[in-house]
């Protein structure tokens, strides 16, 4: 069974960091695509960044609002990927979703076959 699990859940003022991980179980990261995702309420859910996970750090995509302030990564040892967020933005307030794709990264969250639960973070101005 598949299980993806993320922690780091937290409330910062503007500005501030904060590192959310995603552990993976009964899957193995490695040479596949993992994403994190967020919804905003009342808004659709988006793509934050990705990463195809490999045996030399990885290839990381960030999508343009978070592009500077976000870096994903991998630790294969733990199976786990880490988005670490700096800078931090009210804007940035969301649940934040990590998923699991088979294979190369592409974007569409239709194509990821497994998902966390959610964590959320909060950012106040």
């Amino acid at each position: 069974q598949v299980q993806l699990v993320e922690s780091g859940e937290g409330s910062v003022q503007a500005g501030g960091s904060l590192r959310l991980s995603c552990a993976a179980s009964g899957y193995t990261l490695r040479h596949n695509c993992m994403a994190w995702f967020r919804q905003a309420p009342g808004k659709q859910r988006v793509g934050v960044a990705r990463i195809f996970v490999n045996d030399n750090g990885g290839v990381p995509y960030y999508y343009d609002s978070v592009k500077g302030r976000f870096t994903i990564s991998q630790d294969n040892t733990k199976n786990t990927v880490y988005l670490q967020m700096d800078s931090l933005e009210p804007e940035d307030t969301a649940m934040y979703y990590c998923a699991a794709k088979r294979g190369f990264c592409l974007s569409g969250e239709a194509l990821y076959t497994y998902w966390g639960q959610g964590t959320q973070v909060t950012v106040s101005s």
